[in-house]
């Protein structure tokens, strides 16, 4: 494995001596750590994590961020600027997790990946799992990592990808048969031993840290994780220590303390150098900070309507539903009656844009039927909340046992910005061909977001329909220019959207009329009001 190239870093001082005091027993360990401020509970490695700790909104089914994440992509619908990524190296037990803990405490942003390099250990042989057991495996070697799964999972997190992480169980040395799903990382936290072992992975990492703590308490911390959470013995974590972890340490993991850019003493104790590390990190996201409705607005304009648009055929019926549902004096049940009918016509109209193949069957007289059927594996629907969820139903009652998913879509109302708070997608839902739906698109913001999103998850951008009752032609322009294999099918295109983004001559607000809400102020059409209910 090839040592990255060598550059100058930073310390922060105030490192101070710390010692430790022998002992032959677990419960006398706790004493022998110096007081580094208050108490935390016992780490547990056995998987990365995605941050829990920015303002959530809790139900008994959904987890929602009440600060939402700001768009990654430009108005083309790429992605501008990759995550933040942040290495955290040092021995172990020199307190990484802790250390990258306190960063996401004090960051104060939603959307933060911690990826622990514990995760991905590599599978052992029978010979390797008799080994461990002995304690006679070197879990503290580079060769005990899945480098290529590393380096293949950060660089797809950075890219804003949806990623699959193995969960290791430190008691019978083995990945557990689930995986664990990250997505939506504007920072990424890598912390492990060999973080800045490996050439291709240091080139990933925008910042580098090596947290410094003397050695004496690293081996305390060790024997206390090891003893209490992973059932071993005091004799075995110390012939292992001896054996394995402090010759690896002085080999492959001190030398990379010159490839960091900050090295921290103390580790969690020195708040100086964590805040530093806040600091310099806000700044980056400052940077990466985008507008993509105010390129919307000023994009695409005077252009033939694409040809992946497909609009419902204005029957009088058609247009009858319409004029009841876009006039004013509609009582709420007349509106939410009459909008269930023009979203069952959209649906049915939709499935028509399918895959299908011949197929013959047999009919009850005994006579072959040379038919069609449905050529994909399987249909999913997403609904953009709140007012794509009102469509569910309608997909419900066509399409037998499709499964659903939801992408919870808000404006900020400082920035004018869509914010991605909330998403839950069906499992292996690339396979699937993905019925998108959302009662209004003006700008198209949302809606770009929600494929984003999607595309992401890895869904195919020509397996994507984007359903929408009513959308303006400033939104037909976005998504049609940013992706152009999505197929758009609504029931009506209007002209124009007025400087607060509603579509005119429009609907007003379809989620308020069809909820029986207040308005929110200067809101448009497509982004709304968190429904939890």
């Amino acid at each position: 494995m090839s040592s990255p190239p060598a550059y100058p870093g930073i310390r922060i001082s105030g490192c101070r001596a710390l010692g430790a005091e022998g002992s032959s027993n677990a419960e006398s360990l706790d004493r022998l750590l110096p007081p580094v401020g208050t108490r935390r509970s016992p780490r547990k490695r056995t998987t990365s994590q995605c941050k829990s700790e920015p303002p959530l909104l809790r139900t008994s089914k959904r987890t929602i961020y009440t600060a939402g994440r700001p768009p990654w992509y430009n108005e083309h619908g790429t992605q501008s600027k990759e995550a933040f990524a942040i290495g955290l190296g040092g021995g172990s037990a020199s307190g990484k997790t802790t250390v990258a803990r306190m960063i996401i405490e004090a960051l104060d942003v939603p959307w933060v990946v911690l990826l622990s390099m514990d995760s991905f250990y590599k599978v052992l042989t029978e010979q390797q799992q008799e080994q461990a057991a002995h304690n006679n495996f070197n879990f503290d070697h580079p060769d005990a990592f899945d480098f290529d799964l590393i380096i293949s999972t950060l660089k797809k997190l950075k890219q804003g990808k949806s990623v699959k992480v193995p969960i290791y169980d430190f008691t019978t040395h083995s990945r557990k048969k689930d995986w664990k799903t990250l997505y939506g990382a504007n920072v990424i936290i890598f912390e492990g031993i060999m973080a800045f072992a490996d050439k291709t992975l240091l080139e990933l990492l925008d910042m580098k840290i090596f947290v410094d703590t003397d050695s004496d308490i690293r081996l305390v911390r060790r024997l206390r994780r090891d003893i209490s959470e992973r059932g071993r013995d005091i004799e075995g974590v110390i012939k292992q220590y001896n054996k394995f972890v402090k010759p690896s340490f002085d080999q492959y993991i001190q030398p990379t303390m010159r490839l960091a850019d900050i090295v921290v003493p103390r580790g969690s104790g020195n708040t100086v150098a964590i805040d530093l590390i806040v600091q310099h990190v806000h700044s980056q996201l400052e940077e990466r900070e985008l507008s993509v409705r105010a390129a919307l607005a000023s994009a695409h304009q005077c252009h033939p309507l694409p040809r992946t648009l497909s609009v419902l055929k204005s029957t009088p019926q058609v247009r009858g539903m319409h004029t009841i549902i876009r006039d004013k004096e509609t009582s709420r049940d007349e509106f939410i009656f009459y909008s269930k009918r023009l979203m069952r016509l959209l649906i049915e109209h939709a499935l028509s844009f399918l895959p299908f193949q011949d197929c013959v069957v047999q009919t009850p007289q005994g006579q072959d039927y040379a038919g069609k059927c449905y050529a994909g594996k399987q249909i999913t629907g997403v609904s953009i909340l709140r007012a794509g969820e009102t469509m569910e139903p309608a997909l419900r009652a066509v399409c037998k046992d499709v499964r659903i998913g939801t992408i919870l879509i808000q404006t900020n109302q400082l920035t004018g910005e869509p914010e991605l708070h909330y998403l839950r997608l069906p499992k292996d839902i690339s396979d699937d061909h993905v019925i998108l739906m959302d009662c209004t698109v003006s700008t198209g913001a949302a809606a770009m977001m929600a494929v984003r999103v999607l595309l992401d998850h890895d869904v195919p951008e020509d397996k994507i329909f984007l359903l929408s009752l009513l959308m303006a032609e400033m939104g037909v322009h976005s998504v049609a220019y940013a992706f152009p294999r999505v197929r758009i099918i609504t029931t009506a295109v209007d002209k124009r959207v007025n400087d607060l983004f509603r579509i005119i001559p429009g609907i007003g607000n379809f989620g308020d009329r069809y909820f029986g809400t207040d308005a929110v102020p200067d809101g448009s059409d497509e982004e709304e009001v968190a429904y939890t209910g």
